[in-house]
């Protein structure tokens, strides 16, 4: 599926491919909430990279996420994922990392693509939530504690939703 999205002042818009485009994976962790997450998570997509096409790329900054404490020099530890986003109004805009160059992960609140509607979600990281946070329970709500062992894709492909 291909996935439109854009910043809220309109300086960055891209689009990229998505073979996972249901926005069903709710993280809950310290990063994704404080970075993208209004309601006390974050939605990623997964994307394929070398579809990934950028206009003005120059209102593009990026940030990673420092991670525990300090190195033995004082540095601080940073997360391979790079987090990018709209230099002028803070728009979280996707998240890549080195360590899976074919992929990106835009986040579905800046995705302008009407998106699928999931038929579960899949709430993670939930030892990070804010505690104000009432997450859902009931049918169609899976809850983990930290990540689970399926995947973006594997979920996708469970389900038959795999936009291949």
């Amino acid at each position: 599926m291909k996935l439109e999205g854009s910043c809220r002042c309109g300086a960055v818009k891209f689009s990229l491919n998505s073979p996972t485009p249901v926005p069903f994976m709710l993280c809950y962790c310290t990063i994704c909430r404080k970075s993208d997450g209004g309601g006390g998570y974050a939605i990623n997509l997964g994307g394929d990279a070398d579809t990934l096409t950028v206009e003005g790329r120059e209102a593009v900054a990026t940030w990673r996420a420092p991670l525990g404490e300090p190195d033995e020099s004082g540095e601080p530890r940073l997360g391979s994922s790079h987090r990018h986003f709209c230099k002028h109004c803070g728009t979280a805009l996707w998240a890549e990392d080195p360590d899976w160059p074919e992929l990106v992960h835009p986040f579905a609140s800046a995705i302008d693509t009407p998106l699928p509607t999931p038929p579960e979600r899949v709430h993670i990281m939930l030892d990070f939530k804010a505690p104000w946070v009432k997450v859902p329970s009931g049918p169609g709500e899976v809850h983990f504690a930290r990540y689970p062992d399926e995947s973006l894709e594997d979920w996708h492909r469970r389900h038959g939703l795999l936009d291949e």
